[in-house]
């Protein structure tokens, strides 16, 4: 008991850090939401978003345990968009928004519709490939987020024996962008909607990762015009000139700057453990203020 108050005092004088972007078996991550917070508290953070994609149950999750393992929840989701200018996805990570938001829901219930009818026809369209893989076999794995993901099937493939890995050479050939043998790719919601549904939700918008899907053009615009709150900045798979670029751009526009390792557990490409891109203490402050700003509104 003592060496747990002892643990405890620690934890209290650590300064305010956290992994703001992360995922759980909500969505496509691995592990289930109550292990991050000890993940967390390990890597001596003091906050932490389980932000899944598209994800209301996500949302509630950090509404309803505001506090796990000494570690404080902010409630997060990471809303799926589709930029019809440059024709690529866009991801906005979204803190604090109101979770019973009709908006919101709307949102989430569609992609979840629009993921389970993609990844149940690359499933059925698996069995005449694997005749030992039943798409039946993956529905389980969905119990915790209503969604199905990619990584869901690939988890049941690499179980049977029939995978090299969840993001491996078998992944490419099945799943692979523009080529893959059972790819079905779910239909996005335009940018513009998403932002509109962030704002509905009277939550606080940020560009996730702009590296990852080119979108340093679109950070260059949306931070221009206003539209976004923050860029997630300190991120696995943001370049070092993007990052470079970011940091001007926040300056320049008084944007929030946010850090996360995007945290999957096995379910990733490469080792990415959780706490290893953070958010420092003033901008969570920051975010926090503006999430009350639009609360009280």
């Amino acid at each position: 008991a003592g060496a747990g108050k002892k643990q405890k005092r620690k934890r209290g004088t650590l300064p305010m850090t956290g992994d703001l972007h992360t995922h759980s078996t909500f969505s496509d991550g691995s592990l289930k939401a109550d292990i991050l917070p000890r993940l967390a508290a390990r890597a001596e953070l003091t906050q932490l978003a389980i932000s899944d994609h598209d994800s209301v149950r996500a949302v509630r999750y950090g509404y309803e345990h505001p506090e796990a393992e000494g570690v404080r929840l902010i409630p997060a989701t990471e809303l799926t968009a589709f930029d019809p200018v440059r024709g690529r996805r866009v991801h906005l990570l979204c803190y604090w928004p109101d979770p019973e938001s009709a908006a919101l829901a709307a949102h989430c219930d569609g992609m979840a519709a629009r993921r389970n009818a993609a990844c149940a026809q690359s499933a059925r369209e698996l069995e005449q490939i694997y005749p030992q893989f039943k798409a039946r076999d993956v529905l389980e794995r969905m119990e915790d987020g209503g969604v199905l993901f990619k990584s869901a099937i690939m988890q049941v493939l690499c179980e049977y024996g029939l995978a090299d890995g969840i993001y491996k050479e078998t992944y490419q050939e099945l799943f692979g962008t523009g080529r893959g043998r059972v790819l079905h790719e779910p239909a996005y919601e335009n940018l513009d909607q998403v932002l509109e549904t962030i704002r509905a939700a009277r939550g606080v918008a940020v560009l996730a990762h702009p590296s990852v899907y080119k979108s340093m053009e679109l950070a260059r615009e949306l931070a221009a015009e206003g539209r976004i709150d923050g860029v997630e900045i300190d991120h696995p798979r943001n370049t070092e000139e993007d990052k470079k670029e970011l940091h001007a751009l926040a300056r320049a526009h008084g944007l929030i700057v946010t850090g996360g390792s995007d945290f999957h557990g096995r379910n990733a490409g490469r080792a990415r453990p959780l706490g290893m891109c953070r958010t420092a203490g003033e901008e969570i402050a920051r975010l926090e203020a503006l999430a009350q700003k639009r609360r009280q509104r």
